[in-house]
């Protein structure tokens, strides 16, 4: 498997983990007191960054399965 194969199967992996991040985070702001806009803003951030992995996966032509043999 070459690099582009790898992060076609790599990159959906690292969307999820970081929007199940970014909604423990908006989950815990709610009751975060004085950090709420802190978490928020780190949610949205991962959300931004979500958005980026999802134009590179785009681009690099959408997610590949991967079935280990």
């Amino acid at each position: 498997m070459d690099e582009t194969e790898k992060l076609r199967v790599l990159l959906p992996h690292w969307i999820e983990h970081n929007g199940e991040h970014a909604a423990e985070f908006r989950d815990y702001a709610g009751r975060a007191g004085k950090v709420q806009k802190g978490l928020l803003a780190a949610a949205g951030l991962l959300e931004e960054a979500n958005a980026r992995l999802r134009d590179a996966l785009d681009e690099l032509g959408g997610p590949l399965e991967y079935h280990h043999t």
